[in-house]
């Protein structure tokens, strides 16, 4: 049997639904957590916070050493040492605020940058390009739009960007019409960046049907997702500031 993700939510669904109609009469009234533990937990949560909130309470779940933290309408769970905390599903290290599952997945979804089938991208070279990355763009991602604007402000960048219409019913025809422009490149900018459509029937030789493979290998499911020369991953809109710090640490070709 091959398994899909649709697959296993429907599997995760199942599941819930069976355990749903124990899950009163097995349900635990919540028990305090014991001291010191109780204590060491609260004070290491409300500094994490910055003293802003404070914790309801602290009691025990099935799992040991692990603790509910509640926190207004919310709960945490917090391990019994406390330094890490779960958070909306991701876990942080409260002592240096770093998010493990996030730099575990970076990790994971990092691709070999060297291996990107680039004669198949848009190609600008911004002052003396050395740094360079590989941008999915959608014509009708507003995201991109906003990307775009900030990337046009560097001074020093190599772009490529694949064409990569999914998001909407017309996105492949005006990603076409801006392929088949005479100047693709400025068409593709300036549809990027103001709309504005080329006037053509987009009936020419185009690499999408590629790139959307290459997409699909890749996991790319939302625009703008933008990979840089260290293999690191970016999945949506970061702001100027972050792109920069981003940019600087992850400009390095990463061996794989």
């Amino acid at each position: 049997m091959q398994f899909s993700m649709a697959l296993l939510r429907r599997l995760f669904t199942a599941i819930a639904l069976g355990c749903f109609a124990l899950s009163a009469a097995m349900a635990d009234a919540p028990t305090a957590a014991p001291e010191p533990a109780a204590g060491n937990i609260r004070k290491a949560v409300e500094a994490w916070t910055g003293g802003r909130y404070q914790a309801a309470s602290v009691n025990t779940t099935p799992i040991k050493g692990l603790y509910e933290v509640r926190i207004f309408n919310d709960l945490f769970y917090v391990d019994e040492a406390a330094r890490y905390i779960m958070v909306e599903g991701e876990m942080i290290d409260m002592q240096s605020s770093r998010n493990i599952t996030r730099d575990r997945l970076d990790e994971i979804l990092a691709i070999d940058f060297s291996k990107l089938p680039l004669d198949l991208a848009l190609k600008q070279v911004v002052g003396k390009g050395s740094r360079r990355i590989a941008l999915f763009e959608d014509p009708n991602c507003g995201y991109c739009r906003k990307l775009r604007a900030d990337l046009a402000r560097l001074d020093d960048v190599t772009i490529y960007t694949f064409v990569y219409p999914i998001l909407a019913e017309d996105s492949e025809s005006k990603a076409r019409k801006a392929w088949c422009a005479p100047d693709r490149l400025k068409a593709w900018t300036d549809l990027m960046m103001t709309g504005v459509v080329p006037r053509n029937d987009g009936n020419c030789e185009t690499p999408i049907a590629q790139i959307r493979e290459l997409g699909f290998e890749l996991g790319i499911t939302a625009t703008p997702t933008l990979f840089f020369a260290s293999g690191r991953r970016l999945q949506g809109y970061a702001p100027p500031e972050a792109f920069g710090k981003l940019l600087a640490e992850n400009s390095s070709i990463v061996k794989r």
